[in-house]
């Protein structure tokens, strides 16, 4: 089998497609979870703590030789950590929730009644009882 035709076959499973679903909805779902973290939930959380805004605390550690500072952008990162957060919580909740519901019909299922025997069995059930009760 030659390489590109392995590659194919591999390409093609179900769980590389689902996988590759995953990351295209992962990504598009990490920029709105940075946007509401920037936009929305920032914002108040800055005017909370005295008019702080996030992406705005650095620490200059030295100035380049074109004059420039050279920063510890630490907000930003703290920024990145609560993008992290929401989505982990998200993720959290959304998982709990399926397994939920893959959970709750297997246990709603009560066992089934046992088949009841074929007729021959039954008819020779009646055969040895009957042969019983005559001795």
């Amino acid at each position: 089998m030659s390489l590109i035709s392995e590659f194919k076959q591999f390409a093609m499973k179900g769980n590389v497609v689902d996988l590759a679903v995953g990351v295209i909805i992962g990504a598009a779902f990490g920029k709105i979870v940075s946007s509401l973290v920037e936009n929305v939930i920032m914002p108040p959380l800055g005017l909370a703590l005295s008019g702080v805004n996030f992406s705005d605390l650095a620490v200059t550690l030295a100035v380049d030789p074109a004059g420039k500072p050279v920063l510890l952008r630490y907000g930003v990162f703290l920024q990145s950590i609560f993008d992290f957060l929401i989505v982990a919580i998200v993720i959290f909740i959304a998982v709990k929730a399926i397994n939920r519901l893959q959970a709750a019909p297997a246990a709603a299922e009560e066992p089934a009644a046992p088949a009841e025997p074929p007729r021959q069995e039954a008819l020779l059930e009646e055969i040895r009882d009957l042969l019983k009760q005559s001795r």
